[in-house]
């Protein structure tokens, strides 16, 4: 029989030994689910988390967002290459040590390796890796744009966007796209096709207006498995307001820039077998020297000329206005009759110098600068050959957006 003092007694050394089992736990203190084998503690883990933003493994990793961020620490190194070969894609950690990304754009379809390593504020590491693809050329689209970036540009110059895919869902891409302008003119998308998609406002741009175009269409999907890669910010400005008027009847172009005639320039129009368009076009390109052969617009051998001077593109079918050094010194065309295949010409001399009334024009316009043809017996021009929308009501315009 166990009396009460020897149950007193075991009731004493039972609490002095959950006593001294307390103060080894105190004693020892650190993180409750530390591992206490072999009497010593292990390691704490690092708080430093690190996150790459193509999983590894993916065969769709974007070519524009690819890159590493860390929370509750500071990244320490970083490197990318490219899987097999080894080459290093070169990048910077932020100054804040938060974050690291690539210094160009990727390779579409191309495969990498990134390995990260960081630090929490203990100074425990941390490291991540992870090696993906990026989408291939087969499954995305991209969209070569016009006008660039930091340029200034005439009155009647479009955006306009040419993709390499087509495009079925047209909704979703143009909504990935905004124009706006400074002017604060409303700015209409409006598809040809399934390929090209242009945006303009009802009426010319504003002289001196900015105009910014955000492209979010990286991972938007334009297309069944085909989907966006681009991202960035575009911005042009409008300069001045300069509309060339030709006249067909009287072989003449009127230039009036901000309301004001700068200029009346005799010009040689196309002959009777070879009329020009009629309508608005927009300068799209300027070339101080270029050839012209016709057999490259359906005329055949009928002409080759290695160096046209002052050459400035009105549509994509291959009208001009430039530079004419070949004509008859002694019965010029100029402000009498038309004599080209369809383009407009105006006086010049080969080599593109000396001062003359194709020199001057060209030295005086800006891509984006609107030519107005009228009088002429041809028809009008059709708004998507070139950047030529202007001839198209802004009914008409509007009812080819998507958005």
């Amino acid at each position: 029989m166990t009396t009460p003092d020897i149950t007193a007694r075991r009731a004493v050394g039972a609490c002095a030994a959950l006593m001294v089992g307390a103060l080894t736990l105190t004693a020892c203190g650190g993180n409750a689910n530390a591992s206490n084998s072999g009497g010593k503690d292990s390691p704490k883990t690092s708080t430093a988390k690190i996150a790459i933003s193509a999983k590894d493994g993916a065969t769709d990793a974007s070519i524009n967002a690819t890159g590493v961020k860390v929370s509750d620490g500071r990244l320490t190194d970083v490197k990318m290459t490219v899987a097999g070969s080894g080459q290093t894609v070169p990048g910077a950690i932020s100054t804040d040590g938060h974050s690291w990304k690539p210094k160009q754009q990727l390779e579409r379809g191309t495969k990498y390796q990134i390995a990260a390593a960081a630090k929490d504020a203990d100074g425990r590491p941390a490291a991540a890796n992870a090696i993906f693809t990026t989408v291939s050329s087969a499954n995305s689209f991209i969209g070569t744009y016009t006008p660039d970036n930091g340029s200034t540009v005439g009155v009647g110059m479009p955006v306009s966007f040419t993709f390499d895919k087509s495009i079925t869902d047209k909704k979703a891409v143009q909504s990935h796209i905004t124009v706006n302008s400074s002017s604060g003119q409303q700015v209409v998308g409006h598809w040809f096709g399934d390929r090209r998609l242009d945006f303009r406002p009802q009426e010319y741009w504003k002289a001196g207006s900015k105009v910014t175009m955000n492209i979010d269409l990286d991972g938007v999907q334009g297309a069944q498995g085909v989907y966006g890669v681009q991202k960035k910010t575009v911005s042009f400005t409008v300069g001045r307001s300069q509309v060339s008027t030709v006249d067909v009847n009287t072989e003449t172009m009127t230039v009036v820039r901000d309301g004001q005639t700068l200029k009346t320039v005799p010009i040689s129009a196309g002959s009777p077998q070879h009329t020009t368009y009629n309508g608005q076009m927009v300068i799209s390109e300027k070339f101080t020297q270029t050839r012209m052969n016709g057999s490259t617009v359906g005329f055949g051998g009928e002409y080759d000329i290695p160096d046209v001077p002052h050459a400035m593109r009105l549509t994509t079918s291959g009208t001009f206005i430039h530079g004419n050094y070949w004509y008859n010194r002694g019965n010029p065309p100029f402000g009498r009759q038309g004599t080209s295949h369809g383009c407009v010409g105006l006086a010049d001399v080969q080599g593109a110098q000396g001062d003359t009334p194709a020199k001057w024009f060209f030295d005086n316009s800006l891509v984006g600068d609107v030519v107005i043809v009228k009088n002429s017996p041809d028809s009008t021009v059709s708004p998507d050959n070139g950047l030529n929308g202007w001839n198209m009501s802004w009914s008409a315009w509007t009812a080819g957006s998507a958005a």
